[in-house]
């Protein structure tokens, strides 16, 4: 037994080095065993089951739907220049779809692939034009730098360990489709959806990169999140409990990130 777990431990460590890979925009490195078409392919799924659910009401032909398509598709423009200029464009297969959600909870979200959902209960913090580019820039970070690519594929080594690392790449088998599906909760995307107070700050560098490059002002981040923060008033649980940074790092983050986001900005 002892043996065998040495050698798994090896296999496990190899495959680990292997699979490192960097992200586009804050070049944070993290673990990747699973190709990100299969995410993205899985994430489209779970976003068409949520948009054909009768409890979804997505929102057509308003002012604040068009705003959000708009907003969405300066980003997503944006974010094909930023990758083209770095050289990595053939890297990434977004294939954009951005939708106003009826619904009273504030949140908003991107699945991998670039299946975003604004809902209507966080239009009133948003505010202006600028507030909601803050708000999808960090949610359509979360799928620039991969971040559930990583969560999938940590989620798998604890899971399964070496026995699967050498198919993880293929993911043609059922064990590693199942795994994929539970992390991403197909059918339940919010599940999906929580990243870690580190993935949380690198979403929002990475977020006011692209606002800017789609000429929105990276100070109007400043001003969603202290709205944001007006408006938990208080509610909120210590940061050493939440997979979110507190709203005063956040802030202070942000605030610092600001003079090397202005860098992007054109009007």
């Amino acid at each position: 037994m002892k043996r065998i777990f040495t050698y798994a431990t090896f296999v496990l460590l190899g495959a680990t080095l292997v699979a490192c890979a960097t992200s586009a925009v804050t070049g944070r490195k993290y673990l990747k065993l699973v190709d990100s078409e299969t995410i993205n392919q899985q994430a489209t799924l779970a976003y068409k089951e949520f948009l054909s659910d009768r409890n979804t009401k997505v929102v057509t032909g308003t002012a604040q739907a068009t705003a959000v398509k708009r907003v969405g598709n300066n980003i997503a423009a944006a974010t094909q220049r930023y990758l083209q200029q770095k050289g990595i464009a053939d890297k990434y297969n977004f294939n954009w779809e951005f939708n106003l959600i009826q619904n009273d909870d504030v949140n908003a979200w991107c699945m991998p692939g670039g299946k975003v959902a604004v809902f209507t209960g966080i239009l009133p913090i948003s505010g202006t034009e600028g507030g909601l580019a803050t708000i999808m820039g960090h949610e359509i970070a979360h799928a620039l730098e991969e971040h559930s690519v990583a969560q999938v594929s940590n989620q798998m080594a604890l899971q399964l360990g070496a026995q699967v690392l050498g198919a993880a790449s293929q993911m043609s088998n059922n064990r590693g489709v199942a795994i994929v599906n539970q992390v991403y909760g197909i059918g339940a995307p919010l599940g999906m959806l929580k990243f870690s107070r580190n993935d949380e700050l690198a979403a929002d560098k990475a977020g006011l990169i692209i606002m800017a490059m789609a000429g929105y002002d990276p100070n109007d981040a400043v001003k969603f999140w202290e709205r944001m923060a007006a408006a938990k008033s208080g509610n909120t649980p210590p940061e050493w409990l939440s997979t979110h940074p507190s709203d005063a790092r956040r802030i202070a983050q942000i605030q610092a990130l600001v003079p090397e986001a202005m860098k992007y900005y054109k009007k």
